[in-house]
C-alpha cells in the first residue's frame, strides 16, 4: 500500500515537471512572435503617390558686399546703410518682417603676398646665402571685405520682377536663385501619401492572391517623402540692373510635383 502511494507521488511529480516544462516552451514561443513576427512568414509591398501643387511662396535671396581698406568701421557702416535700403525697398513693396530673414554677416581679411624668386647666380642669393632663395616677408592684411546676405519671401507674384530688380538699385551687389515653394505642404502630402498607402494595399491584395495565403496583421510601415523640385532663375546684380532700365522679367512658378513611398510589411497566416 506504501510503495504504491510513494509511486503515485512519482508519477503526479513527472506529470507536473512535464506541463511546466510545456507551459514554458508555448510561453516563449508565443513571446518570440509577438515581439518579432516570423520573418520568413512576412512579406512587404512598396506603393508611391503622387499630387500637384501650384506654389504659393518665391525665394530668393541677395548680398551687400563692400570692399575697402583697413577701416572697418567705415566698411560695416557702409555695407549696413546698403543693406538697410534695399531691406526697406523690401518692406515697402508688402514683405512682411516675418518674411525677411539675415542669412549671414561675415568680415573677410584680403592679404598682400609677395613672390620671391630664386637668385640664379650659381646657387648664391643677394645675402651670399647658398640657398639661393630670396628672403619672402610675411602676407600682410591691406583691408577687408564685408557680407551681408539676406533671403527673402515673396507671396505675391506679380511683385516678384520689381522687387528682384529693385534690390540691385537700391543697394544689393549680388542676386541668389530664385526658388518656388509650398508654405504649408501638410495637406498635399496627405493626399500623397493616402495614394501611396491605397496602392500599397492593392498590391499586397495582389501578391496574396496569387501566391494562395492570406494576409496577417501589418507589422510595419514606412514613409520616404521627395521634396519639391526647385525652380532656378539665377541672375547676376548687372543684369537685373539691366532689366530694370528696360523691363522686369516674367516670372512663371508653374506646378510641383509631391511624391511619397509607402513600404508595408504584412505578416502571412
Amino acid at each position: 500500500m506504501e510503495q504504491n502511494i510513494k509511486n503515485g507521488l512519482w508519477i503526479a511529480v513527472a506529470v507536473a515537471i512535464l506541463a511546466v516544462g510545456y507551459s514554458a516552451v508555448s510561453y516563449v514561443n508565443s513571446y518570440g512572435k509577438s515581439i518579432e513576427p516570423s520573418s520568413f512568414r512576412s512579406f512587404s509591398v512598396t506603393g508611391e503617390g503622387e499630387a500637384i501643387a501650384v506654389p504659393d511662396v518665391a525665394s530668393f535671396s541677395f548680398k551687400v558686399i563692400t570692399q575697402g581698406g583697413k577701416n572697418i568701421a567705415a566698411l560695416q557702416a557702409e555695407n549696413t546703410n546698403k543693406t538697410n535700403k534695399a531691406i526697406e525697398f523690401v518692406k515697402s513693396n508688402g514683405i512682411e518682417n516675418k518674411d525677411i530673414k539675415t542669412q549671414y554677416y561675415n568680415v573677410e581679411p584680403r592679404y598682400e603676398t609677395y613672390q620671391c624668386g630664386i637668385t640664379p647666380i650659381y646657387g648664391y642669393g643677394t645675402s651670399g646665402s647658398a640657398s639661393g632663395v630670396e628672403p619672402c616677408p610675411p602676407a600682410s592684411i591691406v583691408g577687408y571685405t564685408i557680407t551681408q546676405s539676406v533671403s527673402v519671401k515673396v507671396r505675391d507674384f506679380s511683385k516678384i520682377g520689381d522687387i528682384m530688380s529693385g534690390v540691385v538699385s537700391n543697394g544689393a551687389n549680388s542676386l541668389g536663385s530664385l526658388s518656388f515653394t509650398i508654405d504649408d505642404p501638410t495637406e498635399i502630402q496627405n493626399e500623397a501619401r493616402a495614394e501611396a498607402i491605397s496602392k500599397a494595399k492593392e498590391k499586397a491584395e495582389s501578391i496574396a492572391k496569387a501566391g494562395g495565403f492570406k494576409i496577417g496583421r501589418l507589422i510595419s510601415i514606412q514613409e520616404g517623402y521627395y521634396p519639391y523640385a526647385r525652380y532656378d532663375n539665377s541672375m547676376t546684380a548687372s543684369a537685373m540692373g539691366a532689366a530694370k532700365a528696360e523691363s522686369v522679367p516674367t516670372i512663371e512658378a508653374g506646378s510641383q510635383e509631391v511624391n511619397v513611398t509607402i513600404t508595408m510589411q504584412y505578416e502571412i497566416k
